[in-house]
């Protein structure tokens, strides 16, 4: 049996930056233009011909864009925010910036996502907003969520960290909702090494959260150090320091031309895992919900609690033992320290969301995995099932 001592370690993820993307940036360095500038907005004017969005902000995270989405929808003290536990902290550490509290729902067990019911049954009358996560990839039932939205006032801002490339029903994700942030961190399928995208088709929404990206100074401030610029700026009120710089949007346009390629390999891959492990009961494997074009960012198993001798933490240490990478995707937000303290959450709240967390395993998915790479996860896999099986 082979392991990480005697073997090349296959890492959990691996970006794919080629040649056209190291060109473009050696063309930015070599520019008089380095931050906020003509590069970043043409990134902006594709992403929005590539989701259909009216407005596309180009931001440093998308935290960011969370942040700013909460902040143009009015959220504010005393108001309540939905979402689900089974998610980047992240999400959940906006609401509290903004003054407002978390409210955890419940997720759907099947697609790991935002359960409608669950958002319905948390409505009270201090919500103001939800904001559903595309899990790895996969697309929350929007439709529904949208639904019961409408019927009770509340703004929908959707986290689509994972879900660049995603659509429901031929929709593409960032085209949805009122608001959708992406991410485009160095793991992500794609990447622009650190930073994001806010979508809307609200114009006076995407006026103020550009402003509100840039310190709140007024306009085009990005522009006072051109010929076209002024001098003279005025801050209209107290804003962040949340703009996408051209150095990281040189990577994102050509990363965005080849994200339709990274999304079809993934599936590929994905698709050859779930045919391998079919025969696995002691795995599960994930779906993908009707309608859904899937971003599979993500590829998380779940070990069946009680079927091996050894728990999840377990499973990971075998495959690293054998060089293998993986992760969990997440560590529920109720579970951390913070929250429980603060918001008085505990194991037990969320029943589903933490039977599945107990479980999860990302296995490596990106698009230059080889056959033979592929193949050795599943061989490594298939070996400690075969080797812990009850």
């Amino acid at each position: 049996m082979s392991t990480s001592g005697d073997t090349d370690y296959l890492p959990f993820c691996r970006p794919s930056i080629g040649d056209e993307e190291i060109a473009e940036v050696v063309d930015t360095l070599r520019s008089v233009w380095l931050t906020t500038g003509p590069k970043t907005r043409r990134f902006e004017q594709a992403f929005s011909e590539y989701t259909g969005a009216t407005h596309s902000i180009a931001l440093n995270s998308c935290t960011a864009g969370l942040h700013l989405a909460l902040t143009a929808a009015g959220v504010s003290q005393g108001d309540e925010v939905i979402l689900p536990s089974l998610t980047f902290c992240a999400t959940a550490n906006v609401v509290v910036h903004r003054g407002a509290t978390p409210v955890f729902a419940e997720i759907d067990e099947a697609s790991y996502t935002l359960d409608p019911d669950a958002f319905e049954r948390c409505i009270t009358p201090r919500t103001r907003a939800v904001m559903p996560v595309h899990h790895g990839g996969q697309v929350c039932d929007m439709h529904r969520i949208n639904e019961i939205a409408r019927a009770h006032d509340i703004v929908v801002i959707e986290d689509a960290a994972h879900a660049a490339g995603a659509a429901l029903d031929g929709v593409p994700v960032g085209n949805i909702s009122a608001f959708t942030s992406f991410s485009f961190y160095a793991t992500k399928n794609m990447t622009t090494g650190e930073g994001g995208m806010l979508t809307t088709n609200d114009a006076a929404a995407a006026e103020r959260i550009r402003v509100l990206g840039l310190h709140g100074i007024s306009a085009d401030a990005w522009k006072r150090y051109s010929k076209e610029g002024s001098w003279y700026y005025e801050v209209l009120e107290p804003g962040y320091k949340y703009n996408m710089t051209d150095i990281q949007a040189s990577l994102g346009l050509h990363q965005l031309a080849k994200l339709e390629g990274f999304i079809a390999e993934r599936a590929r891959l994905a698709d050859v895992y779930t045919r391998a492990f079919r025969e696995l009961p002691e795995i599960i494997t994930p779906i993908v919900r009707p309608g859904v074009k899937h971003a599979w960012h993500l590829y998380p198993i779940r070990v069946r609690s009680g079927l091996l001798r050894i728990d999840r933490a377990g499973f990971i240490a075998e495959l690293a033992r054998r060089g293998i990478g993986s992760s969990v995707h997440f560590i529920p937000v109720h579970l951390h320290p913070f929250y429980r303290d603060t918001f008085g959450c505990r194991r037990g709240d969320l029943p589903v969301t933490e039977r599945v967390y107990d479980e999860f395993v990302s296995l490596p998915l990106f698009p230059s995995m080889t056959d033979a790479e592929v193949a050795r996860v599943i061989e490594a896999v298939s070996a400690i099932v075969a080797d812990h099986r009850r």
